[in-house]
């Protein structure tokens, strides 16, 4: 698939640069603008950049070197730490097919990935063998490991933030979202988008991710611009643009809600759809690397939508753990 006939339009005003800064220590009145900003932003496309959330690009830039050194490693080293999706370790070519999470039969996405995830115990042995397993670090990159640990706790402080603003921009108590995330079973994905020199010309229908919406509460983000990178999808019927190529700034992190946030807000928020475009034909050398931090809640959370005025849907209740493995079943490819 030649780029050229799946790029979209420049990127939409509908998704805006917040600044976090005025909400960790600013006046009543700079954080109540930042709210009804988000509460826009959030409504139309589900997407945010923020920025002044004082996490290092130097980590970033580290995280990044040591992966691209596992990710060079002979394809034999790599299936030592071979998982499935949902697991720790290595999800090699051919492993995820996003656009399965829309019922929409598409060839596996163009990437491999790292995935890690929280690794603090649970009390329930059962849910603790399900959701808490070990993380699995190649011996290889030792350097990964502190880097990555480093990077989630980081990670995990900005959520806190981030979920006490959502709160608050719905006028609801600041921890409405974050008292449900004290042993959340966060993921970690660092996905590597080769050029077509690696994966060879992309076949109809073929992404570097297919589109598809996030299954959790809140996505963090970190990611490269390229030709071959991330569109983000608003509804023509909404005022939106269709696919649109996402806005880009390097010391922003994209922050976007995923389907548990929405069915929780009765789709007063959107989650937000979108996909990462096959590398471009011109450009076969193209490499990206994304760090994409997922926002869990704690097991056995029951997500139900808040009643209306704010909500505008009442979604059935659901567990959110049953709901999150049954996205994550729909992604394998077998």
């Amino acid at each position: 698939m030649d780029q050229t006939s799946v790029s979209g339009p420049r990127p939409s005003s509908r998704i805006p640069t917040i600044d976090l800064r005025p909400w960790l220590s600013g006046d009543a009145e700079a954080r109540a603008g930042l709210a009804r900003t988000v509460d826009q932003a959030l409504q139309n496309a589900g997407f945010l950049l923020v920025t002044g959330h004082g996490v290092d690009p130097g980590l970033r830039r580290d995280v990044r070197g040591a992966a691209r050194a596992f990710f060079a490693l002979p394809v034999e080293v790599k299936e030592a730490y071979a998982a499935k999706v949902g697991g720790r370790g290595w999800l090699g070519p051919g492993a995820e097919a996003n656009g399965y999470a829309e019922g929409t039969e598409t060839p596996p996405d163009l990437k491999e990935s790292l995935t890690f995830a929280t690794h603090e115990p649970f009390e329930d042995p059962v849910v603790n063998a399900e959701w808490y397993a070990p993380n699995v670090w190649p011996r290889e990159v030792p350097r990964l490991r502190p880097l990555c640990e480093e990077y989630l706790e980081r990670m995990a402080g900005l959520e806190r933030e981030l979920l006490s603003l959502l709160g608050y921009a719905l006028g609801l108590e600041r921890d409405f979202f974050a008292r449900h995330m004290d042993r959340p079973t966060y993921g970690f994905n660092i996905n590597w988008y080769p050029g077509t020199d690696v994966v060879g010309a992309p076949r109809p229908g073929q992404f570097r991710i297919g589109p598809h919406t996030d299954f959790g509460t809140v996505t963090i983000l970190d990611r490269q611009a390229g030709r071959g990178g991330l569109q983000v999808y608003t509804d023509p019927a909404d005022g939106g643009v269709g696919w649109a190529d996402a806005p880009y700034d390097p010391a922003a992190f994209t922050v976007n809600l995923g389907d548990l946030m929405a069915r929780w807000t009765g789709d007063r928020w959107r989650s937000g759809r979108h996909r990462v475009l096959p590398p471009p034909a011109d450009a076969p050398t193209e490499e990206l690397m994304s760090l994409v931090y997922f926002g869990e809640c704690t097991p056995g959370t029951l997500v139900e939508s808040v009643p209306a005025p704010v909500g505008r849907v009442a979604y059935p209740p659901v567990d959110s753990h049953v709901y999150l493995r049954e996205k994550l079943d729909s992604i394998t490819v077998e």
